[in-house]
């Protein structure tokens, strides 16, 4: 069991080197976002993104669990199930494109663009805006299928350092048109004349088109024949996943794309939702861990599915996953101070939201962890019902709050929402695909990360910053000293 954790540990960290660099480089653009947009302009990259995370979603079809399912089962011929799978989304692919480029202007107009075009160069930027929308949606969909070979093969530093070189095209891309004073004039073809959130967008686009074109030598090794039966079969089993995933996504996202309409202040909720989309910058430490335990833990756990023992490492591996996010949330309040920095002075104001939402991700990595019954016992279609209980959730928080509260009922609509999904998951679980969860000892994290919790509120009256990012360094220390001794001791001697 030692020797298959530290597989699981070397592999999260690979993966994680791309998921890390991702996260710096949002950390970057933050303070330069900030600092150059304005509120509105920031809080229409974010309700865009939040389309962009949706659809994605939808045109990968699930299959990138799928493709794990059925490589995996013997005398299969992988480069066949990857290549039907591959058929499939490009399909969707293309036609999503085609859409996006035919209909860029009524789609541009619908969004409200017009008002931006009014005080630039006019709509050409802004219905363009929407091709590269399509451009990025078809292109992230048919790469998901080749990185997810290159997870199936175990090939995570060639997935790392395309991941990286597309990471780096993002923000290189974006530096160069944000802070280079002189440009070349062909470059407005593409963007508009005044800083704004069309370079964010045309960023993301070229780094798209870089990544397809480092995964081509990958996709000539596919077998591109599609075998209907096996595409049929595939489809069956993963089309329940994306179905459960988008209301997953959607309930993730639904908050943004709410403020449009019931947002406290409804002339300006472009600006407060730019303001509370860069306080959730702040706790994206924590969905970073998550993003790289996800990529190394999902074939993981199905490749260990037959052993013996599986069920006891998964059960360790949820109590140690949810001691080191206890960890981060710790880490990040206590540095709150430092880390604030990183917005600009307008967009500080929601700051209060982060340990919220820095709970809410730890609810939802494990979450992950315990939704693995469904994956691993083919009952795919119980993943619906556990999504559409968060979302039903999520929608009724922010309706009904949104307009009194504003982005504070986002943020607690991500926790309620969170820990209902994982109090069902955990009660169907144990009924069709038991696992013994150590849950006194997770109580026990929680509660001791509680109590240093507590200890940093009182250390907030401290003035001098030195002085307090002191003491909060400390307690961070006799934290981990408890959390090793009363938790984790027993657990890491165990395996």
């Amino acid at each position: 069991m030692a020797n298959v954790l530290k597989q699981l540990a070397g592999e999260t960290a690979i993966y994680g080197l791309s998921t890390i660099l991702a996260r710096i480089v949002n950390f970057v653009l933050v303070p330069v976002y900030t600092r150059v947009l304005t509120q509105a302009d920031y809080g229409v990259v974010t309700e865009l993104m939040s389309w962009i995370a949706v659809l994605q979603v939808v045109m990968v079809l699930g299959l990138e669990t799928g493709c794990f399912r059925f490589a995996n089962r013997p005398g299969v011929d992988v480069s066949r199930v990857y290549g039907s799978a591959f058929s499939a989304v490009f399909a969707v692919s293309v036609a999503v494109l085609a859409l996006a480029i035919a209909f860029a202007e009524p789609i541009a107009s619908a969004f409200g663009f017009g008002e931006f075009a009014a005080s630039s160069m006019g709509a050409g930027a802004y219905n363009q805006v929407i091709m590269y929308m399509g451009g990025i949606l078809a292109m992230d969909a048919v790469t998901a299928i080749l990185f997810a070979r290159l997870r199936q093969e175990h090939k995570a530093l060639r997935f790392a350092l395309i991941k990286t070189l597309k990471i780096f095209t993002e923000l290189g891309v974006n530096l160069y048109l944000f802070l280079c004073v002189s440009k070349p004039l062909w470059i407005y073809n593409f963007v508009s004349v005044t800083p704004d959130f069309t370079y964010v967008i045309f960023a993301i686009f070229v780094s798209c088109l870089l990544c397809a074109l480092l995964l081509l030598p990958d996709f000539f090794t596919l077998s591109l024949r599609p075998d209907g039966k096996l595409m049929k079969v595939m489809l069956l089993y993963s089309l329940p996943l994306m179905i459960a995933a988008l209301p997953g996504v959607v309930n993730d996202l639904l908050d943004r794309i709410l403020f449009r309409w019931f947002d406290t202040s409804s002339e300006q909720w472009r600006a407060t939702l730019g303001v509370y989309q860069a306080a959730v910058k702040l706790s994206v430490i924590m969905n970073l861990f998550i993003q790289m335990f996800r990529y190394a833990s999902e074939p993981f756990f199905f490749q260990r599915a037959s052993d013996r023992n599986s069920k006891e490492l998964y059960s360790k591996v949820m109590t140690l996953f949810v001691a080191f996010c206890c960890t981060v949330l710790l880490g990040v309040i206590f540095y709150i101070d430092v880390l604030e920095l990183l917005l600009g002075r307008d967009f500080r104001s929601a700051i209060g939201v982060v340990p919220i939402m820095l709970l809410s991700y730890i609810l939802l990595g494990m979450l992950f962890n315990v939704n693995m019954w469904y994956k691993l016992s083919g009952r795919t279609t119980m993943a619906i019902w556990i999504t559409l209980a968060g979302l039903v959730v999520t929608a009724l928080v922010n309706i009904i709050f949104m307009p009194r509260f504003s982005y504070w009922a986002s943020a607690f609509g991500h926790l309620a929402s969170y820990a209902v999904m994982l109090l069902v998951s955990v009660l169907l679980g144990n009924k069709y695909y038991r696992i013994d969860y150590d849950w006194k000892k997770i109580c026990l994290i929680f509660a001791l990360t509680a109590v240093f919790y507590a200890f940093s509120l009182l250390t907030a009256g401290i003035g001098l910053m030195p002085l307090r990012l002191g003491v909060n360094t400390l307690l961070l220390l006799v934290y981990l000293g408890s959390l090793w001794f009363l938790a984790l001791n027993r657990v890491v001697r165990a395996a």
